[in-house]
């Protein structure tokens, strides 16, 4: 993808560098000169051959067995959202068929519906590629990115006002990409292009998305500056849409009773 046809062993050798061998209950008293795990030492952990590790690393064995896969995963410590993309990008599913006059931009009536009624709600739904496609007024109000005709990952990377408009942008921007890396597993032909495009205009997306991190934060968090109010704290929750095209529902709200729920009012 984008540069990574071998997204299996790219993501197999990042975790690799990551994993402490003292940890993992490798014995070594030489100076070691290289991150994380050798390759032969993960293979052994796992109770593979090394020669086929190398081979799977490489990418000239792609199809790994289930047992192969829980074996690395153990060894490699990986969380439920990293096991989940180790699965997918060993075992990529077929491509879905489906209208392809205008994917993936159109959202149904009744979401719209609901956004229409959420007057004191930020609210907005996203496409794969966190197009913003609809919003409540107040979601454009609380942060520009919000508003349809803004790209949420271009926004955090290229914007400048992303600098003021998010005081946590480094974090922000450690999610952005492990959570569209996280995306992209399943929904590869989609996010292709868009992928490389932001490689090429970011160094830093560029980084990011070579580290392989890959997780999702469906739940949380996050600080915003807000002209004329400061800094607000705001709780979200997201929704994933039924439908092929992949559509996301944000919706962010304070804490009830809390200075951020006053200040969020008062904009409204």
């Amino acid at each position: 993808m984008a540069g990574d046809d071998n997204r299996l062993g790219s993501f197999l050798r990042s975790r690799r560098e990551k994993i402490d061998a003292a940890s993992a209950g490798v014995i070594d008293n030489t100076r070691r000169r290289v991150k994380g795990l050798r390759r032969e030492e993960l293979a052994l952990l796992a109770g593979l051959s090394p020669s086929y590790y190398i081979r799977l690393e490489q990418g000239r064995d792609r199809n790994p067995s289930r047992e192969i896969l829980e074996a690395l995963a153990r060894v490699l410590r990986l969380d439920d959202t990293e096991r989940a993309y180790l699965w997918s990008v060993a075992m990529p599913p077929l491509a879905p068929a489906g209208d392809d006059s205008d994917p993936a931009h159109a959202v149904r009536p009744g979401v719209l519906h609901l956004l229409e009624r959420w007057r004191d709600l930020p609210a907005f739904v996203v496409s794969p590629s966190r197009d913003v496609l609809a919003g409540t007024t107040l979601a454009a109000r609380v942060n520009p990115a919000w508003s349809p005709g803004h790209n949420l990952i271009e926004f955090a990377f290229l914007d400048p006002r992303a600098r003021t408009v998010y005081p946590d942008r480094e974090e922000i921007l450690l999610q952005a990409v492990a959570g569209l890396r996280a995306t992209a597993a399943t929904r590869r032909s989609e996010l292709d292009g868009f992928v490389a495009s932001m490689r090429e205009r970011s160094e830093t997306f560029r980084a990011l998305w070579d580290s392989h991190d890959v997780y999702e934060r469906v739940v949380g968090e996050k600080r915003l500056a807000v002209d004329g109010l400061g800094i607000l704290r705001l709780s979200f929750e997201t929704f994933a849409l039924a439908g092929s095209e992949g559509h996301v529902l944000y919706v962010y709200f304070p804490r009830p009773g809390s200075t951020d729920d006053e200040a969020l009012r008062d904009l409204t």
